[in-house]
């Protein structure tokens, strides 16, 4: 059920995104979040908020899957999509990621934080300026600013993500096996129950 409420997440983002060409859409990634909040659901985390506002620091900012647990979000998964314009879109994904989780955790530095992206390989390329694909720098930077745990909280990095490699050249195909996104949210379910003891 969960493998294909990730189908047909992807096959909307397809739809929306590259044949109708609304690619600022605010509608394209829910039934992604929608797949999120059934993941935490499976792990035992109920009742997970789509479009969720979490205090921060600065700000409130909506984060597109929230859970909360006595009156406190615990949990938050920011979605994005990386579909084209590659040497502008990556590097800004992670200043914006860096500046969003930093934000939640000045206000709650217990709070976990996941981030997946969907990136269209189709029209990955190599930089010789970082000497590899964007999708390598990508999943490099993430790799350095993730796995956040106690008692090192550090601000602007995140416990978990996942790349969620698609080509879009000729369909919406899903290279990415869903173990690798099940990861994440394993990873990022036991964070919040180790933090939260009277979470079962």
């Amino acid at each position: 059920m969960l493998l294909m409420m990730l189908r047909r997440a992807i096959e909307n983002l397809y739809e929306t995104a590259v044949k109708q060409r609304a690619r600022t859409s605010t509608l394209r990634l829910r039934p992604l979040a929608e797949y999120c909040a059934a993941e935490l659901e499976a792990r035992g985390l109920l009742g997970a908020e789509i479009e969720a506002p979490v205090p921060g620091g600065g700000r409130p900012k909506f984060w597109d899957v929230a859970w909360s647990h006595g009156g406190k979000y615990r949990a938050a998964i920011s979605l994005k999509s990386i579909l084209k314009n590659l040497s502008g879109t990556v590097p800004n994904r992670i200043d914006d990621m860096v500046g969003e989780v930093a934000n939640a955790q000045m206000y709650s530095p217990e709070i976990v934080l996941g981030y997946l992206m969907v990136f269209d390989i189709s029209k990955d390329r190599y930089s010789s300026r970082h000497g590899m694909t964007w999708c390598e720098l990508l999943k490099g930077r993430l790799a350095q600013l993730s796995g956040r745990s106690a008692p090192s909280w550090g601000f602007g990095t995140l416990e978990a993500y996942a790349v969620l490699e698609v080509d879009f050249s000729a369909g919406p195909r899903i290279i990415t096996p869903e173990s690798v996104v099940g990861e994440m949210f394993d990873r990022l379910v036991s964070e919040v129950k180790a933090r939260n003891p009277s979470v079962g």
